[in-house]
């Protein structure tokens, strides 16, 4: 017994490190600043989000299969993403896309309260054992491409599936002064993500950078 816990000690410990040595040299180096941001890249165990043959690669800069035509984003992707939306202690973000559930956790590290939803119910029945231990963030399985009205609207939204254009509920769910930020483009060739900006009624588009996500699916 005292091996099987000697062994994962040094497996957690392996981890750690590892998580730390992907923030100092993927994170960091590569523009990312918000220190809340940081932190929670550092915390999140990534390899509780990844399958059982991809944890040694749970570090990796690169996006992981998850099963079911799905990914796990690469760990700068979730980081640019989540420091785009400016997220502080008392804001309430809707996530479009639970995925794996690695970027609701780090989600939740930042902000007050997650609203998650995730369309594949397979997906979302595994996904939602494994953030039981987050008691921010509250998960449907339901059509993303509607967002989520009945906890509308939000202070954030994060997309992380690809529309080929950005659905128009998705911007009256989004509070005034509210963030948006999507990938948007017709295949995983072709796509940008934006930071969108609503102000009074009107919306500033930013474009990040060119991104590869799986598409969004739904009748929205």
């Amino acid at each position: 017994m005292k091996e099987n816990k000697d062994n994962k000690s040094e497996k957690h410990s392996g981890f750690k490190e590892a998580r730390n040595q992907m923030v100092s040299s993927q994170i960091i180096p590569r523009g990312i600043k918000d220190e809340r941001v940081i932190a929670a890249m550092q915390t999140v165990p990534r390899e509780r989000f990844v399958m059982g043959e991809y944890t040694g690669c749970a570090y990796e800069d690169r996006p992981l299969p998850i099963g079911m035509g799905q990914t796990i984003s690469q760990p700068y992707i979730v980081a640019l993403m989540t420091e785009s939306l400016e997220l502080s202690r008392d804001m309430k973000v809707l996530e479009i896309g639970t995925g794996s559930g690695y970027q609701s956790a780090v989600l939740a590290e930042i902000a007050k309260e997650v609203y998650s939803v995730e369309i594949n119910s397979k997906l979302f029945d595994r996904t939602k054992k494994i953030l039981a231990s987050y008691p921010n963030i509250e998960l449907s399985n339901h059509d993303g491409s509607i967002g989520w009205e009945i906890y509308s609207p939000y202070d954030r939204i994060i997309v992380t599936a690809a529309p080929s254009y950005i659905p128009e509920i998705y911007y009256s769910q989004l509070k005034d002064g509210g963030i948006m930020v999507i990938p948007v483009g017709p295949s995983s060739w072709s796509q940008e993500l934006f930071k969108i900006i609503k102000t009074a009624g009107r919306v500033k588009k930013v474009k990040l950078c060119e991104v590869a996500f799986v598409p969004l699916t739904g009748k929205g």
